[in-house]
């Protein structure tokens, strides 16, 4: 069932999601060869829950002797999503992904975005750039009149036409009331398809871009996602809200 948000409900909603662009902010300005993704991790705990909210991700899982450990995903090169935060150094030249999810008073928001460590390749830069402009593409089509698909088809165009490839294991999702809503927001689809996008819909739009081949595999962790042939990829997310018929950034 697609949950419909009131404007007093899109307003809390934004409050995490603000929260979660300022995780974003912070964990970006320490993102340097030699930090490790655990001291990453900690600052974005301290300073959710210095706000009075909670990290969505702590503790989050279907498999309650599994549930993922920490308040940020943190991705390295061919890690799609998901990566568990740990003790291992950040090393000059890798891209990371950094992804989050805040609850207060009762509602959720997510996103995430993709750094570099220092300084990049060309190649990466342009991976990382392209799955930017993708979301953006996206959101552009997130408007009253459209379908769902309609944004799946936005992201998939704009990618593959610059050589890269969307996953497709993966979608993004509604979100607010609970952090993984109905409706799925594929970043591959046939436009004109798919649910019709309505006034006070809120959706977690998120291509996930390899820059080799879209298939993965799931690592013995049971969290873990990578690139089935070992090439980087990159991570942007935006929650957005549907109001007077457009799309509106709420994790600015």
């Amino acid at each position: 069932m697609v949950r419909i948000k009131t404007r007093r409900e899109i307003e809390l909603i934004q409050e995490s999601c603000r929260i979660v662009a300022d995780v974003l902010r912070l964990v970006a300005a320490k993102i340097k060869p030699g930090v490790t993704t655990i001291e990453l991790d900690r600052l974005a705990e301290e300073y959710i829950r210095s706000l009075g909210a909670i990290p969505a991700f702590k503790g989050y899982g279907s498999n309650k002797s599994n549930l993922f450990p920490a308040t940020i995903c943190a991705s390295i090169d061919d890690v799609v999503v998901h990566g568990i935060p740990s003790k291992r150094a950040l090393r000059e030249g890798e891209l990371l992904s950094v992804d989050v999810g805040v609850k207060k008073d009762g509602y959720f928001g997510d996103g995430a975005a993709t750094f570099a460590v220092g300084k990049i390749s060309e190649e990466k830069q342009r991976l990382m750039d392209a799955t930017k402009e993708s979301l953006m593409q996206g959101i552009e089509a997130a408007v009253v009149g459209n379908k769902i698909h309609d944004i799946s088809h936005a992201v998939q165009e704009y990618v593959e036409e610059r050589g890269y490839s969307v996953v497709r294991d993966l979608v993004g999702h509604g979100v607010g009331l609970e952090l993984h809503e109905e409706p799925a927001v594929p970043n591959f689809g046939k436009p004109g398809t798919g649910m019709k996008l309505q006034e006070g819909m809120t959706l977690a739009i998120e291509p996930m871009v390899n820059a080799g081949t879209w298939q993965v595999r799931f690592a013995a962790d049971g969290w873990t996602v990578l690139t089935q042939d070992g090439k980087p990829s990159a991570h942007f997310e935006h929650s957005i809200a549907i109001i007077d018929g457009k799309p509106e950034i709420l994790t600015k």
